[in-house]
């Protein structure tokens, strides 16, 4: 449960009504994103204010006339998604941040420079974001906000969404390490054991390959085989 400092008032007015509940700002926002979040954890407390600041319970009547219930979650299930969240400037600030960070990681993770056919680091894919003055939304989450960000970046830096077909070799004294790799990396397609060597063929997204390169290589001490199939 979010302490009473950290909430914020998330209100509805309808009906000529107001109703308010404290809530964290983070996982109110996921809330409306559709995101599965404890309301245990949402909630500074369990009530449903006509005035929050001034301790102002909203009365039964009330809500029974509007919602048509008294039941906890469904007013706040109707608050957070048709009310408005207050956040302060600060706190706006840090959620925009955290979305900009989890979109380009979504992009670092399965994009590549088509010229090359290498990854873009993440450094790059911000330096591009902001060189095209891409504006955030608070509202909107990372996935939702991904085809328009590669949208205003591809003037920028060449980038595309790809995915790789990588043919795998490893020795049989590293498959115990390595296979929950694999399966971390992408999806197995197609796999093959000869003698306790594993021999498998990997999709995976683009942007992965230095990253799953580096790990197979590090775990089997060079001994691994990688090869990308066109």
């Amino acid at each position: 449960m979010v302490s009473l400092d950290s909430a914020v008032i998330a209100r509805l007015k309808t009906h000529g009504e107001v109703f308010e509940i404290l809530v964290d700002p983070d996982l109110s926002l996921e809330y409306k994103e559709g995101k599965d979040v404890n309301l245990n954890e949402l909630l500074a407390i369990n009530t449903i204010f006509r005035d929050a600041k001034a301790g102002e319970r909203a009365s039964e009547q009330s809500m029974n006339r509007v919602f048509g219930t008294t039941e906890l979650e469904s007013i706040v299930d109707k608050i957070l998604k048709k009310g408005e969240i207050h956040l302060t400037t600060k706190q706006k600030k840090r959620i925009i941040e955290n979305k900009k960070k989890q979109i380009i990681t979504v992009i670092a993770r399965n994009a590549i420079n088509p010229q090359t056919n290498a990854p873009h680091p993440p450094a790059r894919i911000e330096r591009a974001m902001e060189e095209a003055k891409v504006n955030i939304s608070m509202t909107k989450s990372a996935e939702e906000q991904v085809d328009s960000v590669l949208k205003a970046i591809r003037p920028i830096i060449p980038i595309k969404f790809a995915t790789l077909n990588i043919a795998v070799k490893i020795p049989a004294q590293y498959t115990g390490g390595c296979y929950g790799i694999l399966g971390e990396f992408g999806k197995i397609k197609k796999e093959e054991w000869n003698n306790g060597d594993l021999l498998c063929l990997l999709e995976t997204p683009a942007g992965l390959r230095d990253e799953l390169y580096n790990r197979l290589n590090n775990l089997t001490h060079g001994e691994v085989k990688i090869k990308v199939l066109r």
